[in-house]
């Protein structure tokens, strides 16, 4: 949707959120354009993803680190990713799966290292790149070139000097704003739908206003300001160009789901942050998964999962989903895989971890398109730790974030029916592939919520599977569960067994099953569940009292009515 700005430069129409009905964007951090073609086309649109964020298309610095990325050198579209023909590709097929473009741009600066050739073959040096830019085109801090920011409370400084010694360019003036726009408007030639603004904060927002206003449509604007508290530069500064990212929201997120609770998430809009609608909101991207300032991967417990449950759920913001690569505990490490992204079912392969296909967030994009702008109703929270709410009469998630289950009896102004849940299966021609929920007259429904896991219902996801409205398995009988996994470990190192059942711990490690090393490196534990019933599990390491949790996603799996059953894996 579009309207007209209410404060800031005239005439400047600023797109609030992405347009139509699917308004989750999936950053696809890295990925060659060849692969998010072949990924819009193979998951991306069918599982709802309004909008694919690529990494930055122009060219840059050679090398394999992911910032190369970001250390422009002309405006040539050819990179690491791939070159003009194949982004045109990228576009065209992710359109005909009905998703759009957002490009990640870089407006503030060009490269930070003294002289080089980019991955085109453009020869620069530090301020002189040939054909674009000359030294009087960039800020150079009233003391000297190369000056670096050192005091973020002085707001000319962080707006004039160089960000880690990025040639700081001079959006103050003609020539480099008419440049800059002119590479904008090359890209929407091309077919962009939106532009991720790197490093807005560092430029004054009157600038960005005046370059955005040159642009030949007006694409969706998300940009990139990380508040520090104190600072003068504040996120309210740029909302009258577009949506801003709200880092706040990044922090509290990781906050409560790592230790202070999330009972208190319930009013997002009163914080002092970014209004819900004109902010851009992710769990992680690409920066805080490397420098410790959100949730990750690897962070244990399930809480990076349940919280993309949450932020796809709430309504406040418009959501981001980043798809990674399992290197990021390198802050250097590049792509793995030459780039190519692949993914393998709900995980990942070949390095990466392909986030946006986990069963659990791709059920949520679904909860997100389907309940829309509906109000959030219903909220209960009976500890700090365990919460509940709907989204008007289209849907209700229940988040149990405690080491223990969770029953309860849930009133929603879901209409009578059976549900399935979207966070443990996907509904298909009225038939659940996990649990489903029946929700009586007068929108009750009984749900035991797993340590550690959630259950989320919407309108769109209706059917039967196993299950029931009071959560437990319908089972017929006890099955013989053979768990093997490969693992190879150090002296004094276990590999143990935990999940969401209670016969597995209910995601408790001090309660984890463990695993006989009789068959090492293969580990081997057989345990009896509950029959027809679905569950998650992993694999955990332990040494002495350090505990080491396998890769997202959670493994899952359903058990027959009765008699013998095995898996056998390897570690992740």
């Amino acid at each position: 949707m579009a309207r007209l700005a209410t404060s800031g430069p005239a005439n400047i129409i600023v797109s609030r959120a992405p347009s139509g009905t699917k308004p989750v964007i999936a950053q696809m951090f890295e990925w060659t354009w060849d692969s998010i073609a072949a990924e819009c086309t193979n998951f991306l649109g069918p599982a709802g993803y309004g909008f694919v964020q690529a990494s930055p298309a122009q060219e840059h610095i050679t090398g394999t680190q992911w910032w190369t990325d970001y250390q422009p050198v002309s405006y040539t579209i050819t990179s690491k990713r791939g070159n003009r023909s194949q982004y045109q590709n990228m576009i065209n097929a992710c359109h005909a799966a009905g998703v759009g473009v957002v490009a990640d741009t870089i407006f503030n600066h060009m490269a930070g290292i003294d002289s080089g050739s980019g991955v085109a073959g453009s020869s620069f040096t530090h301020y002189v790149y040939p054909g674009i830019y000359q030294y009087q085109d960039f800020h150079h801090c009233g003391l000297e070139p190369g000056d670096d920011i050192v005091n973020y409370d002085n707001a000319v400084e962080v707006q004039t000097c160089e960000l880690v010694n990025l040639a700081d360019l001079a959006t103050d003036t003609e020539y480099v704003r008419s440049r800059l726009a002119q590479y904008a408007n090359d890209l929407l030639s091309l077919g962009v739908d939106g532009l991720r603004l790197d490093a807005a904060k560092h430029m004054p927002p009157a600038d960005i206003a005046n370059i955005v206003s040159r642009f030949s449509r007006q694409p969706y604007i998300t940009q990139e300001v990380i508040f520090g508290s104190g600072e003068p530069i504040t996120p309210a500064m740029f909302t009258s160009i577009g949506d801003v990212q709200e880092f706040r929201y990044t922090s509290t997120i990781q906050d409560a789901f790592s230790s202070s609770g999330i009972s208190g998430l319930q009013n997002l809009d009163n914080r002092g942050w970014v209004s819900g609608t004109g902010a851009n909101v992710f769990v992680s991207n690409h920066d805080t998964e490397r420098n410790g300032a959100s949730l990750n991967a690897n962070s244990p417990s399930n809480t990076y999962t349940l919280a993309h449950v949450f932020s796809l759920a709430h309504p406040y913001g418009t959501p981001s989903v980043l798809s990674s690569y399992s290197g990021f505990t390198d802050a250097d490490a590049g792509a793995p895989n030459g780039g190519a992204g692949t993914c393998s079912g709900n995980s990942g392969s070949n390095g990466w971890l392909c986030q946006h296909r986990w069963s659990a967030i791709a059920g949520m994009v679904g909860f997100r398109n389907n309940v829309g702008a509906a109000a959030l109703t219903n909220w209960v929270s009976p500890s700090s730790q365990q919460i509940a709410f709907g989204r008007g009469s289209l849907g209700f998630v229940a988040i149990n974030n405690a080491d223990s289950a969770w029953t309860a009896t849930f009133s929603t102004s879901l209409l009578p029916g059976s549900y399935c849940d979207v966070v443990g299966g996907a509904a298909s021609a009225g038939s659940c592939t996990g649990s489903s929920y029946t929700v009586a007259v007068g929108g009750t429904f009984t749900a035991t919520v797993a340590a550690r896991s959630a259950i989320a219902l919407h309108t769109g996801a209706l059917g039967s599977g196993s299950g029931g409205s009071s959560g437990g398995s319908g089972s017929s009988g006890t099955v013989s569960m053979l768990f093997s996994e490969y693992a190879t470990t150090v002296y004094g190192e276990n590999i143990f067994l935990v999940g969401s059942l209670p016969q597995l711990g209910s995601w408790n490690p001090s309660s984890a099953i463990p695993l006989s090393s009789a068959s090492y490196p293969t580990w081997t534990a057989t345990v009896d569940l509950p029959g027809s019933t679905a569950f998650e599990y992993k694999f955990i390491r332990i040494n002495g009292g350090s505990v080491s949790w396998e890769s997202d996603p959670n493994r899952m799996l359903t058990t027959p009515p009765s008699g013998t059953q095995s898996t056998s894996s390897s570690w992740r």
